[in-house]
């Protein structure tokens, strides 16, 4: 293998631009259009903030991730990080089965919010069980498309998120004359224990940026490339957001953003363009959290087949399935579908933030076992590992107080029982 961790026999076809351009793809997307509306409920017109924070928080892992991915070029992006820094343990299998499940709840967020926007389509009438119904649908047929055209849709995704981009540009275009500043004065700013647990929740639309290191044996020069990718797609991603969160809360009143808050985003294009502007938002919307369903499936399946290969979980779910999936593949769906019907929105944005925030606190916590490997600076990671823990009690403190206690004994069951099943396998091996 050269210097280039490109492999001589299929020569690097990503430059930086490409490797941006994925970036910007993996972390833009669904995440906005659901998550934006519920944080601003603790967040209240400090939202721009919240997202700053978010951010800042998610630089320190992108930099975790970015000499990861240089030392360890792999396409198995966080579960392969955790095997090259902690070997073949408990502690590894646990995490990574972890991380399964949580790649699960975010598939699982975004089936929550397709259906929160299909129901804003239908003029809020339908009732919450024909919602659950249609997002556990959205997951029915996407399994479906991966058992017989992922492919496809895989292709279509860099213009679903170029559209988006359209889209989006327009909308803070117009939208700029319409704004009141005004609003940012209306009401009493929140506490910073609301900007701070609005920003946990937020930490997950930045969760995309690990695909980068996933293609650093595609780079021409990784060493050069890859860090300077991921912090370009971080931060075109980071100024998109305090765009979008500016441009809402001072748009809308707060009391309508807190009110519609799963749809938030269909309502600022209403505010600007009236109904053409909402079914065009609310459209766009849905095509993304599609696409997110499609491709977080696909991820989980993957992943969950992988950890099956290597005994990290039941050798069923690695076995054939129709002859173009695994098992790992209806059993993730089925999973999924529980989520969708039985959580809100809320919760499963919850839940699935509190999840990314210990892998990648976790991946960041390991990373001090091999620096030496990777060229790291010891007080970044320090500091991912701090910021990702401080930020997952505040969530969790939040959730505990303000949400359903099914919620947060959920999630915790979630976590404990990973850790109980690579147990019991692992010494059944």
């Amino acid at each position: 293998m050269s210097s280039s961790n490109a492999s001589p026999s299929a020569p690097a076809s990503i430059d930086l631009i490409g490797a941006t351009a994925l970036g910007v793809g993996g972390m833009m997307g669904a995440g906005l259009y659901t998550l934006l509306g519920l944080a601003a409920r603790s967040s209240g017109v400090l939202l721009p903030l919240a997202f700053l924070l978010a951010g800042v928080a998610a630089c320190f892992s992108v930099y975790s991730y970015a000499r990861l991915g240089t030392a360890f070029p792999s396409r198995g992006g966080g579960a392969h990080f955790l095997l090259a820094a902690l070997g073949d343990t408990d502690l590894c299998a646990s995490l990574n089965v972890f991380q399964y499940v949580a790649y699960l709840i975010a598939t699982s967020l975004y089936g929550a919010g397709f259906s929160e926007y299909v129901g804003a389509l239908a003029g809020g009438q339908l009732p919450t069980v024909a919602l659950r119904l249609i997002g556990a649908a959205a997951v029915v047929v996407f399994t479906v498309v991966n058992l017989v055209g992922a492919q496809l849709v895989d292709r279509s995704q860099k213009l679903i998120i170029a559209a988006e981009l359209v889209i989006l540009a327009l909308l803070l275009l117009l939208g700029s004359a319409h704004i009141d500043p005004a609003r940012l004065t209306a009401t009493p700013w929140p506490s910073g224990a609301g900007v701070v647990t609005a920003a946990a929740l937020l930490y997950v639309t930045f969760q995309g940026f690990g695909v980068v290191s996933n293609a650093a044996q595609d780079m021409r020069s990784p060493k050069t490339q890859l860090p300077k990718a991921m912090f370009m797609a971080l931060a075109i991603v980071l100024v998109v957001y305090l765009l979008v969160s500016t441009l809402v809360v001072t748009l809308l009143p707060l009391a309508e953003i807190e009110r519609v808050a799963g749809h938030v985003l269909a309502n600022a294009g209403g505010a600007v363009l009236g109904r053409t502007g909402f079914l065009v938002i609310a459209a766009a919307a849905i095509l993304a959290t599609a696409s997110a369903v499609n491709a977080t499936l696909f991820a989980s399946a993957n992943i969950g087949a992988d950890l099956a290969s290597s005994r990290q979980l039941p050798g069923t779910l690695a076995r054939p399935f129709l002859r173009s999936a695994n098992v790992s593949l209806p059993v993730s769906a089925g999973i999924v579908i529980l989520l969708v019907l039985f959580f809100p929105l809320d919760a499963v944005g919850q839940m699935t933030s509190l999840a990314f925030l210990i892998v990648y606190g976790a991946v960041s916590a390991a990373h001090l076992r091999v620096r030496g490997k990777t060229g790291a600076r010891a007080w970044p990671l320090l500091l991912a590992v701090v910021i990702n823990a401080a930020l997952f009690v505040s969530l969790l403190i939040d959730t505990i107080r303000t949400g359903s206690p099914a919620t947060w004994i959920t999630f915790l069951a979630v976590l404990a029982g990973s850790f109980a099943l690579t147990t019991v396998l692992r010494r059944g091996r």
